[in-house]
Parts: C-alpha cells; structure tokens; sequence
C-alpha cells in the first residue's frame, strides 16, 4: 500500500474514487440484504480471533479493506435494513437520509456556536420549526412562537437535559439541599431511559414513581393514577418536578392522555415531557393528531427521525416551550469560545446550541433532517407511514382470525404485540405459556427469515412485531405470518396431530 496516504486523506480524486467503492458496496449489500439471515449466529469473541492484535504499520488500499468488512463484519451483523427485520423499533436508512449524512460528515463543520458555522445553525432552527409544523405542535414550541427545538442524538439526551431544566427551575425556588425532595413520574410502561436520566441529574432512587398501568386503559396512564402519587407525595414533603407522558411506548405503543396529564402538571408546577420518540412519525398524518391532543400544555416533547422518518442514524428532536429554561441549566460561557464580532455586541436572540446540549461538540444534523424533508416531501412521508400501519394491521386481522393467538394491545401505530396460546385443555400455568411463548420466538428468529424482540406485560411473555423497515412490503409481512404459524405448530403441536 502506498504508506503515506495520509499526508493526502483529502485529496479530491481518491476521495471520489474510494466513497464510490463504498457506496458500490452497500448498494450491493441493500440489494442482497433480504437473502441474510436477519440475526447472525456469531459467537463472542468471533471477530477478534479473525482480526490482528495490533493496527497495521502501513495503510492498505480501501478495496482490502472492503472485502475485510465483506468477510468478517457483514456475516456477524444483526441486519437492521433487512424488510424481515421487525425487533426493537426499526432504525430507517434511506438515499436521502445517507446523502444527507455525507453533507454533514464530509462538511465536517462542528455548529456549536453560531460563529463556529452560521449556516448550520440557522438550518436546524428552521428545520425544527418545519418539523414542528410538520407534526402539529403547538405554535409554542417553535421558535416562530417563542420556543424552539435542537438535534440531540437520542431521547436519552433530550430526557436528561429537561430533567436538568426541571430541577434547575425547582432548585432556583428551594435550596440546593431541596434536590433529596425532588421526584420524577413515569409509567411503568415509559422507557427506562427516565429512569437512568434521573439518576444522572441527582434525583434519589427512592423519589422515582413508576406508576402501574392496566389493560383497562390500554396500558395508558391514567391522569386519576398520577394524581393520587402526587397527592401523596406532596402530603409528605415532597416535590413533584417531571411527569413523562408517552405517544406510543416501546413494548406495546401505549399512548398516555397529554391533555389530562397536562392540566395536573399545570396544576403542580410539574415540567411535564411528551416523548413520542417512535410513533412521533407518525403525526404528520391528520388521523393521528389527536394523540397529542393538549400538547400546548407541555413543557417539553422529543421525537426520533431516525426511528420511522427515514432519517439515518442519529437523529432526534427536542422541542422546548422555554428555551431560556434548558439554557439556564446546561450554558456555558468561557472566554475561548466567545467571538468578538457585531453579532456578539448586539448579542441578542442568537441561538448557541451547545447551550441546548449535554456535549460541546456536535455534528450538522440538520442537513441530514432537510435533505429527508426536501426529497420525499410531506406527501411522500405520510404515504410512507400510512404504509406500515396497513401493513401492521394486516398482521394484527391475522393473528385475531386465528384462535392460536391473542393481541396484548390495539395496534395504534405498527407495532403489534401478541402471544401464542397453548392447545391443552384446562390451565396450563403461565410459566408454561412463557416458555412457549420464548420458544416460539427463537424458533423464529433462529429461522432467519424474520426478526423480532418480546416485552413483559401484566408478568406475561409477549412477542412484539414492529413494522417500518425502509424496504419492507405488504409479501414480508405476508411471509412472516406464514413462518409464525409454522413454527406455532412446530414448537406446540395440536394433541390429535
């Protein structure tokens, strides 16, 4: 190989010719992803016995080094583009959600200030305003209407820094001692990312409330169920500070009544967040809409597009209705970073972004989002979700014309979660079901013709089915129901079989 290659890593030829060699690369890898099994059988410790202890001394030209990931890395991969893969929450890649990626990563700007890329920082600014329309939120939370929103990597991000907001705002009133009184609300559906978030900004373990939720609402929360802990909470000292409502949760796609949660948050003094981090996709569909019905009454609400808006990873959305309240609690001013220009002596009404974030440093994610918006259009990314949820409800008629299975949850948005019901007579325990339950799930995905992940509800196995992979049509779904009720028989045989 040519061993100082690095004295010239920019140079325009062989930056065209090798980023042509890797997009050849995965155009080929997206055309034959489907023939994969979805989830590899790779054991630990598989690659490093196949790579060398130490890097090498010189470089090696990009088409080794291509067939290496060919060789090694491809077949011990978990495929999340494959149309069969349906675990977790899918993870959308698209063309212009990897054209947008290359704008940002081979710009390579890095916008924590304004100055440090003006550009970059007005484009997300209006980014998320268009998002925000784009989903219906109030006006509030645009920066049109007074709020504004920023690009985090993850909900866990956007969950830590309003919980910092909300204990900042609750702290400015009490003492610093008051952070012991401080207590976080959560469904016992909510995702564990609140409660690691918590922990992060010094809530105490103790003042966590993970408050139950029951087929009878769906597994929603109920405004009644969250009243009654605070109440009691309030009654004993304590101080109510964040309430987590969520649109369409990770195991079952519950969603949490904004409205009334809103009205009591208001009532407390309770910073209440809206994570809608999957199912936010989908409110650009008017039919959707009344999910986030009383939503002006938050304080917060986050979205991922990397989820289910074609927007390759990472991406997610944190709109805030009081922009000084995050800023309050995560700016920074050091003298390094200030700029001497006229901007900075009219000063006002910039935005800083690392002043919306945990990290200093951060990518140009926003012309990931608008390359997405600008490409397929609001048309184009309602057709596409509409597309998944017929497809999940295809799934969802299947299993409910078939007495083998039940539906845990309504299908809202295209997550389905069932489980198998055994043949035997009589009541054969619940933990006999689990075990068929996991068994039938690792048939399946030991079969590698699909892919998908279970949840515990009510103490029960269930086996959730999400739908939205970029490449995924109405025959995948077709097949997957298919290869579920075969391998139903295989695992649970009926007796007169």
């Amino acid at each position: 190989g040519a061993p100082f290659d690095a004295l010239m890593s920019l140079d325009p030829e062989t930056f065209a010719r090798e980023s042509r060699a890797v997009i050849n690369f995965l155009a080929g890898y997206y055309r034959d992803v489907e023939k994969y099994p979805v989830q590899p059988e790779a054991m630990p410790g598989c690659l490093r016995t196949l790579l060398p202890d130490a890097p090498p001394e010189n470089g090696e030209q990009m088409d080794v080094i291509l067939e290496e990931v060919w060789r090694h890395i491809v077949p011990a991969l978990t495929h999340w583009q494959s149309p069969k893969f349906f675990g977790y929450f899918q993870a959308n890649a698209s063309t212009a959600g990897f054209a947008g990626e290359m704008l940002s990563t081979g710009l390579n700007v890095v916008p924590f200030t304004r100055a440090a890329s003006p550009a970059a920082t007005e484009l997300e600014s209006v980014v998320m305003d268009w998002m925000g329309k784009l989903a219906g939120l109030p006006d509030c939370f645009l920066f049109s209407g007074g709020g504004g929103g920023v690009l985090h990597g993850s909900t866990c991000e956007a969950v830590v820094c309003t919980l910092a907001a909300a204990r900042d705002r609750a702290l400015s009133r009490l003492s610093h001692e008051g952070i012991l009184r401080l207590v976080v609300y959560a469904s016992d559906q909510s995702h564990s990312t609140f409660q690691k978030g918590a922990r992060i900004v010094g809530v105490p373990r103790s003042n966590f409330r993970v408050i139950p939720t029951s087929a009878a609402s769906s597994y929603g929360l109920t405004a009644a169920s969250v009243r009654d802990a605070v109440e009691a909470d309030v009654a004993s000292g304590l101080v109510p500070l964040y309430l987590c409502a969520t649109v369409g949760t990770t195991g079952l796609g519950a969603v949490d009544p904004v409205r009334d949660l809103g009205e009591l948050a208001r009532e407390h003094g309770i910073w209440l967040h809206v994570d809608a981090a999957y199912a936010g996709s989908a409110l650009i569909c008017p039919e959707f809409h009344e999910y986030i019905d009383g939503a002006e009454l938050a304080d917060s609400v986050s979205m991922n597009p990397h989820k289910w808006f074609l927007t390759n990873m990472d991406c997610c959305c944190l709109w805030v209705a009081s922009p000084a309240a995050l800023t309050s609690a995560l700016s920074t001013n050091p003298e390094y970073l200030s700029n001497v220009t006229e901007e900075s002596a009219a000063g006002a009404g910039v935005v800083d972004y690392k002043d919306w974030q945990i990290a200093l440093s951060r990518p140009f994610r926003a012309i990931k989002l608008w390359v997405v918006l600008r490409r397929y259009g609001g048309a184009g990314m309602r057709a596409y979700i509409r597309r998944h949820v017929e497809m999940a409800r295809w799934f969802e008629r299947a299993l409910e014309a078939d007495e083998r299975f039940e539906v845990i949850a309504p299908t809202r948005f295209s997550l389905v979660t069932f489980p198998i019901r055994p043949w035997h007579e009589g009541d054969p325990g619940d933990d006999a079901v689990d075990a068929l339950n996991r068994k039938l799930l690792v048939a399946v995905n030991g079969s590698g013709r699909a892919f998908m992940t279970h949840f515990m509800v009510d103490g029960k196995f269930v086996i959730r089915m999400a739908v939205g992979g970029a490449m995924t049509r109405m025959r995948h779904v077709q097949d997957t129901w298919e290869l579920v009720r075969e391998k139903a028989k295989e695992v649970d045989r009926h007796p007169e079989n």
